[in-house]
C-alpha cells in the first residue's frame, strides 16, 4: 500500500528521467551484469547508462531508434538488450529479486507452491506467432505464467493462443525446474486436467474449481493471484515483427524492475539511503 513514507522511499525526482538506474538499484543489478574486459579495447559507455537506456525504450514504449541523444547510440543499446535476452541474463536478474522480496515478506526464498495459469491477449496486425483461442474467442498470443502463491514471477513463456492450457503447460512446468526446483504443488483450473500435465513434471497439478452455487464473478482461492501479475500488455507486440521476441524479457525486466523496489528493504540502511538520485 503506497503511504506518504513509501512514496518518499521509492520517489525517483531528481532523475536524469524517471526510469533512469538509482544507486541502490545498481547495486542489485551490477553483480549479474558483464564486467570490463581487462584488455582490449576499453568500453565507451557504462553499463549503468545502457541499462538505463535499455529501461527508458521498455518503460516509455518507444521504438529504439528514438533513444534521446543523451543515451548511448541505440544500435549499441539495442545490442546489448538482444545479447542478455539470448543467454538468459533477463532471467536470472529476475530471480534474485523474487527471492529477496520473498524473504522480506517472511517467506523461504524458494517457493514450493505455485499458480499457473495463461492469458489471452489480443495483438498487432503483424509481428510474430499468432493462432485463436475458440473458447475465449480472441485471435492472437497467450502468456502462460508459473508464479508464486503471493503473486510473483517465476516462469513465463507466450505462445499462439491456439496452444490450449493442457499442452503449453507442460514445457512451462519443465522449463521452471532449473530456477525452481522446491516448487512440489500447482494450483491450477480445469484447463489443466490431463495425463499431458499431470505427467510433465513431478509437480503435482491441485485444480481449483468454482462453487457449485457460483453466480457471476467470484474470488476464486489460490487462483486470482495470476491477476496482480502486470505484465500481460508486454505480451501485446507492436508492428514491429522482432517485437514478439522481445515482449517476454521485457515484461520480465518490467517486472524485475518493480520487484527492486521491495528487495531494496532487504539491504542494509546505509546501503539503501545511499540513493543520491542514480547520478
Amino acid at each position: 500500500m503506497w503511504t506518504p513514507t513509501t512514496r518518499a522511499q521509492h520517489s525517483r525526482t531528481g532523475l536524469r528521467y524517471g526510469s533512469d538506474v538509482t544507486d541502490a538499484e545498481w547495486l542489485l543489478l551490477s553483480p549479474f551484469l558483464p564486467a570490463p574486459r581487462p584488455c582490449g579495447r576499453h568500453r565507451k559507455w557504462e553499463m549503468r547508462e545502457i541499462v538505463s537506456a535499455i529501461f527508458y525504450v521498455l518503460r516509455g514504449g518507444i521504438a529504439w531508434t528514438l533513444l534521446p541523444k543523451d543515451f548511448p547510440p541505440w544500435p549499441t543499446t539495442y545490442r546489448w538488450f538482444a545479447r542478455f535476452r539470448d543467454d538468459g541474463t533477463w532471467e536470472r536478474i529476475s530471480h534474485h529479486p523474487v527471492m529477496l522480496d520473498r524473504e522480506r515478506a517472511g517467506r523461504e526464498a524458494s517457493p514450493t507452491a505455485a499458480v499457473i495459469d495463461s492469458q489471452s491477449v489480443k495483438t498487432a496486425e503483424s509481428g510474430g506467432v499468432r493462432g485463436c483461442d475458440a473458447g475465449k474467442k480472441i485471435k492472437d498470443r497467450k502468456r502462460h505464467a508459473l508464479i508464486d502463491t503471493d503473486g510473483r514471477a517465476l516462469k513465463l513463456q507466450a505462445h499462439s493462443t491456439a496452444i490450449q492450457d493442457c499442452d503449453g503447460a507442460g514445457p512451462l512446468l519443465r522449463a521452471s525446474r532449473a530456477s525452481w526446483p522446491f516448487v512440489a504443488l500447482g494450483y491450477a483450473d480445469g484447463g489443466y486436467i490431463g495425463p499431458r500435465v499431470a505427467e510433465a513434471s513431478p509437480i503435482r497439478i491441485e485444480v481449483v474449481r468454482k462453487a457449485d452455487n457460483q453466480v457471476g464473478f467470484a474470488v476464486i482461492a489460490r487462483r486470482w493471484v495470476v491477476n496482480r501479475l502486470s505484465v500481460a500488455k508486454q505480451v501485446n507486440a507492436s508492428q514491429r515483427p522482432s517485437a514478439y521476441r522481445n515482449a517476454l524479457p521485457s515484461a520480465v525486466l518490467l517486472e524485475t524492475r518493480r520487484r527492486c523496489s521491495s528487495a531494496l528493504a532487504m539491504l542494509p540502511c546505509e546501503v539503501a539511503d545511499a540513493d543520491d538520485g542514480g547520478r
